[in-house]
């Protein structure tokens, strides 16, 4: 008996359950539910696994999205975790959470099945009182503790082992045994930080728990354990060693235990049929290898305390600007493991001393000139690491410190003279812009790549989307005894980041005014008084030292500035502007870390959403604007707002989903220009058909106009072209 009669049928969904062993899928169509708009959640602690599961069995016929299982022990691993629930230290040890998700596309619609949901499970006890909330950070945080479990676990793994997840499944009638039995085998194998969570309803089990194969007898003891788990559920609880992840080579070995001898075979003639050579995707759910699991164990050597954490996971890749042109951060840790591992060797071969110098050769390029930095990696990582800090570490190493004194030496002499350099910048571009008056756009490039191919690359990248030099209006409100005392909106420190010192408008932009000019049209229009630190000119934030592992300087310059804005502020009196994202939250994080003063710091979102908005008449653009969140406006947890303010001053926006960094990295635009390319190859399609783009870092903006054919400005010029001063009282 099978589930489809047409052959065509059969084989299609063979082949979606095949993981590979059958054939390729080149693409996929999804069709997708629908997203309802209205969302509850309620998080309930139930005194045992029996309760819970009670529960979980009235709910299979309830209204609800989701039921989440989560057993004392993954409760325990998230509890003293920032923000959770205080009620979380205080359960009693055999409780049990259910998390219980409802929704509707009607107000009215959820509040119905909110109250079938209680009418459910009325006659069930808890251990607290509980209520469904439809508050967005209530919400969030409940699903926040139920997705940190595993993170939870490989934060606080010894170094060198690693993470182990399983998912199984019970029939649902037989859950809470099954929870029961499980937990009593992982005691007994001595796996006391194992942790039970899934999806309740379907009878779905993940366990979680960390293991290291380096010492004596982990081998053996894992094997055990493994033995009985598929034991129990496959052959006591006739349950699926799979539930909703692929088989895989660790649970490959028990697929004939799960299914019995006569249906293993027909797997087999099945896979002969079409791949009678085990070509595809070999040992992944059929293998004749019995230790299959127990062979090939990857070992997690310490490589530096930033990243011995990672569990190599890959959640990090998707926003990776550099993972179709070398390698992703999860590659990056991967190798840098490899050559912690080869470099530990107390006598290693020929054969490993040729990997080793292969591998710390080919990382120049494909670890640490390719890494854009831009801690996107962090926002994705179930354990926080950030990938850019070990490559500005490990380009530390090659650049500072007493092995590279020259190189400390021209930091040093940069951040020293840095009004002078940014001068000999502003020159620079004034001389491109000329040449590039006279000689055209397309000559102009051929004689950049010309110089640059002579160079071996030492010359930067020029390209048509270059800007100018930029004017500097921003000199006539440098700090004095405050002025304007009547200013009918106060005062604002307005620091413009070196970029916007430097880089105006380009000749193809759409506004040719400067990124400077924009902001104060803006803060004049809404009233306010602008106040710039003195001696300007000579500031920086320490990015462009940092990223290229000159802490010291770097240090130096971010002093530096904290001290002029310290000044100019008058002790933190006044709110303090950064026209540059990603210079915003380099200057944001030193002050906290190093300052007493407590400076409050906004970059063009929020000074525009927090100070300006009130005092301006918003007139949305009959414009189709895209818009590209910047890296650092990512981690500050302002992408929302950025829509937000995008959405009210233009009737139609893109935010491009395949987007995330641009990959400028800075000055890697200039130097590394095929990191750009890379991470904005898809850019075009996505934007076609749009007026213009914003974003709020001007390097970023020159990046995303080279590779989208649109001009990409500050979204400061948009506010400013949108908004008139209010109405005054």
């Amino acid at each position: 008996m099978v589930d489809y009669v047409d052959g065509l049928e059969i084989l299609k969904h063979l082949m979606i359950g095949s993981e590979g062993t059958l054939g390729f899928i080149a693409s996929i169509t999804y069709r997708t539910v629908v997203e309802e708009a209205h969302k509850a959640a309620a998080l309930v602690y139930y005194p045992n696994i029996d309760a819970a599961c009670r529960a979980t069995m009235l709910l299979k016929q309830a209204p609800v999205a989701a039921v989440e299982l989560m057993d004392r022990a993954a409760l325990r691993s998230v509890e003293n975790e920032p923000g959770m629930p205080e009620v979380l230290r205080q359960l009693p040890e055999a409780s049990v959470a259910l998390l219980i998700d409802v929704r509707g596309t009607q107000l009215h619609e959820l509040e119905a099945r909110m109250t079938e949901v209680g009418r459910v499970l009325a006659d069930i006890a808890t251990c607290e009182p509980w209520g469904f909330t439809q508050d967005p950070a209530r919400y969030a945080l409940y699903w926040k503790i139920r997705k940190g479990l595993f993170p939870a676990v490989g934060a606080v793994r010894d170094v060198g082992t690693t993470v182990i997840i399983e998912d199984v499944a019970f029939p649902i009638e037989r859950l809470a045994e099954g929870v029961g039995a499980l937990t009593e085998i992982f005691q007994r194998h001595g796996y006391p930080e194992a942790i039970l969570f899934g999806h309740a309803l379907e009878g779905n089990l993940h366990f979680v728990f960390p293991q290291g194969f380096e010492r004596d007898g982990e081998v053996e003891r894992y094997q055990g354990l493994m033995d009985e788990v598929a034991q129990l559920v496959g052959q006591e609880y006739g349950g699926s060693l799979k539930a909703e992840h692929g088989t895989g080579r660790n649970m490959a070995p028990y697929v004939e235990l799960e299914w019995g001898t006569d249906a293993y075979a027909l797997m087999w003639r099945i896979k002969a049929a079409f791949d009678p050579d085990n070509l595809l995707n070999p040992d992944v759910i059929l293998s004749r290898n019995a230790r299959l699991h127990l062979e090939n164990l990857k070992p997690l050597p310490a490589a530096d305390p930033l990243v011995d954490r990672c569990i190599e996971c890959g959640f990090c890749e998707s926003v990776c600007p550099s993972k179709n042109l070398s390698l992703t951060p999860r590659q990056r840790i991967v190798i840098r493991r490899e050559i912690a591992r080869l470099t530990a060797l107390e006598a290693p071969d020929a054969e490993q001393l040729s990997l080793l110098t292969a591998l710390k050769k080919d990382y120049a390029y494909q670890g640490m000139e390719t890494c854009a930095g831009d801690g996107l990696c962090a926002t994705q990582c179930p354990v926080g690491i950030n990938t850019g800090d070990l490559i500005r570490g490990l380009r530390h190493d090659e650049n500072a410190g007493d092995a590279h004194p020259g190189k400390v030496k021209v930091a040093r002499w940069t951040g020293e003279h840095f009004t002078r350099v940014t001068s000999g910048m502003r020159g620079v571009l004034r001389l491109a812009d000329g040449l590039n008056g006279i000689l055209g756009a397309r000559n102009m490039q051929r004689l950049s790549d010309m110089a640059r191919k002579c160079s071996g690359g030492q010359v930067q990248q020029w390209t048509p989307s270059m800007p100018a030099n930029a004017p500097r209006p921003y000199i006539k409100h440098l700090a004095q005894p405050l002025g304007r005392s009547d200013a009918p909106s106060g005062h604002v420190v307005y620091f413009p980041s070196c970029a916007t010192r430097v880089f105006g408008a380009a000749r193809e932009d759409r506004d040719a005014r400067s990124v400077t000019e924009m902001a104060l049209a803006l803060m004049d229009k809404a009233g306010f008084e602008v106040v710039v630190p003195q001696g300007v000119d000579s500031l920086c934030c320490g990015m462009a030292f940092q990223s290229k592992g000159q802490f010291e300087a770097g240090d130096g310059k971010a002093a530096e500035l904290a001290a002029a804005l310290v000044t100019a502020s008058d002790g933190g009196r006044l709110p303090i502007f950064c026209d540059t994202s990603p210079c915003l939250a380099q200057a944001q994080a030193y002050a906290q870390e190093h300052l007493e003063v407590v400076l409050t710091l906004v970059e063009p979102v929020e000074l525009v959403l927090d100070y300006l908005l009130p005092h301006l008449t918003i007139e949305p653009l009959a414009d189709r604007v895209a818009v590209h969140i910047t890296c650092s406006s990512v981690r500050m947890g302002l992408a929302d707002r950025f829509i937000e303010l995008a959405r009210r001053c233009a009737q139609e926006i893109v935010v491009p989903e395949e987007i995330t960094c641009c990959g400028f990295a800075g000055d890697k635009g200039f130097s590394t220009p095929e990191l750009n390319a890379s991470a904005l190859k898809d850019l075009r399609s996505e934007v076609a058909g749009c007026d213009y783009g914003v974003s709020n870092s001007r390097t970023c903006e020159i990046g995303l106009s080279e590779h989208s054919g649109l001009s990409y400005q500050s979204i400061l010029g948009l506010v400013d072209r949108a908004s008139r001063p209010a109405a005054r009282l």
